[in-house]
């Protein structure tokens, strides 16, 4: 069980630490979106997962991106330094460099350019009107917290645990702080608050974090926050002990139904609402289409196999 030290910032975007433990041959590591991916449809995850197949790179994800590093390089500066106006000034190069290191993010930014094919160049008005939008979500951030009385553990950092052999756990925790409390564990979400139906989604997520801080520090954290900036709201989530251990069952029963997906070569579709969202519809069955087959894996040295 492990949590990365603090990494170092280079000139240009952070590179976030790469885990050497590959965790399952087939499935690598669960995570919270791969986790979240097999809950909305096991086909999905599988996509995603082992295929690996190329999704088109969406604006809002791009924007939480921008938002996300212009927070981090805020948190570079001294506290007395850290307000709206500098990081209002952080947007541009943090956009700049965003596109540098990613070129195909231009693809976000230019919704018309066919994808995939050629990087379509960045126009005037799309680079206006996403610095437009990540300041505004800034100003949200403004009004939901002080920076300068925050006092960060660690920003960006991998955290994981591996449960047992082949069964890793690992996520990338915006920011661990010091309180007087204790230990806070804090995410950036650029959306909104989700409702009724999608908050349990929401609150796994912090259950998820909650359990790899425990067991890969020791310490128990105090408060898990999501700061939603779209509309100000924020989702606080106070573990305990015993609630971690049962959250820990839940994803061992998880990561049962997934290799046990992967030893049948099972990846059926579930059908919800958030399928008008889905990349890949040309090739799932719900939608008439053929997946393609399961690429060649490697032997795990279990009973789990996956054939073409």
């Amino acid at each position: 069980m492990s949590i990365s030290p603090p990494a170092t910032r280079d000139p240009g975007i952070r590179v976030r630490e790469v885990s050497e433990n590959r965790g399952h041959p087939v499935l690598g590591a669960l995570s919270p979106s791969r986790a979240g991916d097999f809950l909305q449809c096991p086909l999905l995850y599988r996509f995603r997962t082992i295929d690996r197949l190329p999704e088109r790179p969406g604006l809002a994800a791009f924007r939480g991106t921008l938002v996300h590093e212009v927070l981090d390089r805020l948190f570079d500066l001294e506290p007395q330094a850290r307000d709206l106006a500098a990081a209002t000034a952080l947007t541009e190069p943090a956009l700049a460099d965003l596109l540098a290191a990613e070129p195909e993010a231009a693809f976000a930014l230019e919704e018309d350019a066919a994808w995939p094919g050629p990087v379509p160049e960045v126009s005037e008005d799309s680079r206006t009107a996403v610095l437009a939008q990540a300041r505004a979500l800034l100003e949200a951030y403004f009004v939901m917290e002080d920076p300068s009385q925050v006092v960060p553990e660690q920003r960006e950092q991998l955290v994981e645990v591996v449960l047992e052999d082949e069964f890793v756990l690992r996520g990338y925790v915006d920011r661990l702080d010091s309180t007087a409390a204790g230990l806070r564990v804090v995410d950036y979400k650029t959306g909104r608050s989700p409702g009724p139906m999608w908050e349990q989604s929401a609150m796994f997520q912090l259950r998820f974090y909650a359990l790899i801080v425990h067991r890969a520090t020791g310490r128990l954290p105090h408060r898990l926050q999501l700061l939603y900036l779209g509309n100000g709201e924020v989702l606080t989530y106070h573990p305990d002990a015993e609630d971690l251990d049962r959250f820990e069952r839940k994803l061992r029963a998880l990561w049962t139904a997934i290799t046990r997906a992967a030893d049948r070569s099972d990846w059926r579709p579930n059908q919800s609402k958030k399928c008008q969202w889905c990349s890949h519809q040309a090739l799932c069955p719900a939608f008439g289409g053929t997946p393609p087959p399961l690429p060649g894996q490697p032997d795990s040295g279990s009973s789990l196999t996956v054939v073409q």
